[in-house]
């Protein structure tokens, strides 16, 4: 398939576009290369994409870019692009998560109602749920989100839904929960866990490490993706690592596979749910979702990867 995805230069974009790489499809990624965090690190991500003679990388804002353009010959548009983090939403950042995750999504469904595809898939997130009121949590659970972020999220969910009702827009919208993996975004928990364990810097524990997540693994999701987009299913589902853990259950398991985590412990801050869980019954029944990776097996590929990043760090100074 010819894919467009938004958002390609980042964690889980990078990972879906070499993941469809690898599945033969044609990739168009498209990335403003913001500077929601260091946009080093999205330089790196595409330079490794860059090579496959299926990539093209387009830089622009989704706002103001020529979308028609953009979207020309695509089967698949996967719409990752926004900004992200929940406690950098409140306050005068409201506006940039507003723009970013809600009207750049608008403007996108806007492009792509014209256009025949046979999938539009939009990365939402178990954000929009807040203190959901059952655990697992299905998708009938009406969302209730405790951020800024997950507002915005959740409205650009419902925008995808607009357009699915109003002009057959074939769009999927997947609940992310918690996702982790190689190349996380360095403000993530998992990414600062795992620095700390091999620096010894203290690792900031917000609350009482006692809140639990459903962390799921990013190839689960890259690989649900697809699923979605080559399934008949429209309308929303959950995306889950399907076993919730504690962060005190998952310093431990960093201390086992990296070394001891000196804890930083800080009150826990506005916005953030204690406890989330994905109930993956809606995916598992369209479209064949059922996540492989454990915590364990995921966490210590996510090692793996920043022990290389270091001595890769250590023999370029070198020389």
């Amino acid at each position: 398939m010819r894919a467009v995805v938004t958002g390609a230069a980042g964690f889980i974009g990078s990972h879906l576009c070499a993941h469809l790489l690898a599945a033969g499809d044609t990739v168009v990624g498209v990335d403003a290369l913001t500077d929601a965090y260091d946009p080093a690190l999205k330089w790196r991500n595409l330079r490794e994409l860059a090579p496959h003679p299926g990539f093209s990388h387009h830089r622009a804002d989704l706002r103001t870019a020529d979308l028609a353009g953009l979207l020309e010959g695509a089967e698949v548009v996967y719409h990752l692009a926004g900004q992200p983090g929940v406690r950098p939403s409140w306050g005068r950042e409201f506006t940039r998560y507003a723009e970013r995750n809600l009207l750049a999504t608008q403007a996108l469904v806007e492009a792509a109602r014209r256009h025949p595809l046979r999938k539009f898939v939009y990365a939402s997130s178990s954000s929009v749920y807040g203190d959901a009121p059952a655990f697992p949590t299905p998708e009938t659970v009406c969302p209730r989100p405790v951020s800024p972020y997950g507002v915005t999220k959740l409205a650009a969910e419902h925008v995808c839904e607009l357009y699915r009702a109003a002009y057959g827009l074939p769009s999927v919208s997947l609940r992310l929960f918690t996702v982790y993996g190689p190349r996380q975004r360095p403000d993530m928990a998992f990414a600062r866990l795992i620095e700390a364990a091999l620096t010894g810097e203290p690792f900031p524990l917000h609350g009482d490490g006692e809140q639990t997540r459903d962390f799921t693994y990013v190839r689960d999701v890259v690989t649900a993706m697809r699923a979605a987009a080559r399934a008949d299913f429209t309308g929303v589902a959950n995306i889950g690592g399907g076993h919730p853990v504690s962060m005190k259950q998952a310093i431990a398991t960093v201390e086992q596979l990296v070394g001891p985590v000196t804890l930083d412990p800080r009150p826990g801050g506005p916005g953030e749910a204690r406890h989330t869980g994905a109930d993956i019954t809606v995916a598992a029944r369209e479209f064949d979702y059922s996540p492989r990776t454990g915590l364990h097996e995921g966490l210590a590929a996510m090692a793996r990867h920043a022990r290389a990043g270091r001595a890769a760090a250590r023999r370029s100074s070198d020389g």
